[in-house]
């Protein structure tokens, strides 16, 4: 396990070093300079070579992202043209409303297609499992931000749950306040991811019920929840937990994507403020931040994997 634990850790590092070049290169080939958010429309030619060499952007293209990924080894993200405050400080602020909404519709998604996905398999024969997978498929096709739109709308304007956006002012600090926002976009994450999900849950267990370990553990005297317990779980959560992994990862994108929904505080809007006001250290420290968050999700979904189905563990020869 160790020597997996070595190789999976460089793939880790290797991919988030690619990662950081292609955010960093993709972002130069946009048109525009760092600079011009400095700018005034009618600037002089001496205050763009001012500008410029403030941000860094008069120096050959090595030397900046050399300078950008040193500065990422420290653990500094760098500071916003527009604002001159910390992008650090302001992205860890940010995430305290991200991650949560990220792993709240995480949680209710899971439980969704759990509860969908067993029983679709379990009743494929019956009219509710057919409607279930109906329901699973509709909500893949369902784009995450309509989702939010028809639930402000039944459940902020109509019935006043919930509120229909924003964040309380001082944030953690009133839990049942903050709670209470993130319901409604979590439940939105949630349908859409806990569709796809379903179908995952479904097929793994439409594996195990057709499985020759189940019907010798049944041939055994074993009764069919027993059986399905003591063998079928196991077996079928190998796949979907690497399928949990992306969506997990599928989960933080879709917070980013709904947080402009319910104008939420987090790195969705954060990232749009600084794509329009072309605040280049803002763009690449949410990129960097939500990356790396990938990246270990599916680090962690790997070394889960591997500690449930040791026939994993043996085909790698990691136990040797």
């Amino acid at each position: 396990m160790l020597r997996y634990l070595v190789r999976r850790s460089a793939l880790l590092l290797g991919s988030l070093a690619l990662a950081m070049i292609v955010i960093f290169v993709l972002l130069r080939l946009l048109p525009g300079d760092p600079a011009n958010a400095l700018l005034s429309v009618n600037a002089t030619p001496e205050q763009i070579a001012a500008a410029r060499a403030q941000v860094g952007s008069d120096r050959r293209i090595l030397v900046q992202f050399f300078a950008w990924a040193g500065d990422m080894l420290r653990l500094d993200l760098g500071t916003s043209l527009l604002s001159s405050t910390e992008v650090g400080p302001e992205v860890a602020a940010r995430l305290q409303v991200t991650l949560p909404l990220t792993l709240l519709a995480f949680l209710i998604a899971l439980a969704l297609a759990c509860a969908a996905g067993v029983t679709s398999a379990l009743r494929a024969d019956r009219w509710y499992g057919i409607l279930l997978s109906g329901f699973a498929q509709l909500g893949i096709a369902v784009p995450v931000f309509w989702v939010g739109i028809i639930l402000v709308w039944i459940f902020g304007l109509r019935l006043g749950w919930f509120p229909t956006g924003g964040f309380p002012v001082g944030s953690w600090g009133d839990p049942a306040g903050a709670v209470s926002s993130l319901v409604l976009p979590a439940v939105a994450i949630a349908i859409v991811m806990g569709a796809s999900l379903t179908r995952y849950v479904r097929s793994a267990t439409l594996d195990v019920l057709g499985s020759d370990y189940l019907r010798t553990a049944r041939a055994h005297g074993s009764g069919f929840g027993e059986a399905l317990w003591r063998h079928g779980v196991r077996n079928g959560s190998v796949p979907v937990i690497a399928v949990l992994g992306i969506e997990l990862s599928t989960a933080l994108l879709g917070a980013v994507v709904v947080e402009s929904v319910y104008a939420l505080p987090g790195l969705g809007s954060y990232l749009v403020d600084g794509i329009a006001r072309h605040d280049f250290a803002a763009i690449q420290g949410v990129l960097v931040v939500t990356t790396l968050i990938v990246l270990l999700v599916g680090f962690a979904a790997d070394i889960v994997q591997r500690l449930v189905d040791p026939r994993l563990r043996r085909s790698v020869g990691v136990d040797r």
